[in-house]
């Protein structure tokens, strides 16, 4: 059977300074890992954000960890990450802080994923098909750095 990382369908940045960044419509099925398998986003530039929320649709059969999103700044690559880690837990990187969630497996049927994170309390939540799943603190005070670039299917380990 063919090993596919993430499906995604549908997703958008809100930004506090803009519409959304909108991608109703679009896919990206990713089938194998290369250096070159990736999507650049061209999102709104920001100055920072002390709040955001990011929905996307993700399927995978794949058992291996991999990066549903990446948002990499100059100094730091992992500004913001959601990592699946394995078929069952999914990981937001904010910079060098770490939120770990268990959430229902994943598979091969597309499921609606968001995450939202706001800097005043550090309140980090992921919403699985609409249902919320345990609240975390992380972040409590940061500001996510602007100017970055954003990549699907892809951890950056540099801006880009």
């Amino acid at each position: 059977m063919k090993l596919c990382i993430p499906i995604v369908l549908v997703m958008c940045i809100y930004l506090s300074i803009s519409d959304s960044a909108d991608l109703d419509g679009k896919s990206l099925i990713i089938d194998r890992k290369t250096a070159t398998t990736f999507v650049r986003l061209h999102a709104a530039d920001f100055s920072s954000l002390t709040a955001f929320t990011v929905c996307l649709r993700a399927a995978s059969e794949d058992k291996k960890s991999y990066s549903l999103l990446s948002y990499a700044i100059k100094g730091s690559f992992n500004e913001l990450l959601l990592w699946q880690k394995t078929k069952s837990q999914f990981i937001l990187y904010l910079s060098n802080q770490v939120a770990v969630f268990s959430l229902p497996e994943m598979n091969s049927l597309l499921r609606h994923i968001c995450v939202t994170w706001e800097s005043k309390e550090g309140e980090i939540t992921v919403w699985v098909n609409g249902r919320r799943s345990a609240r975390k603190v992380g972040g409590k005070g940061r500001v996510v750095g602007g100017s970055g670039q954003f990549i699907l299917g892809q951890e950056q380990d540099s801006v880009g």
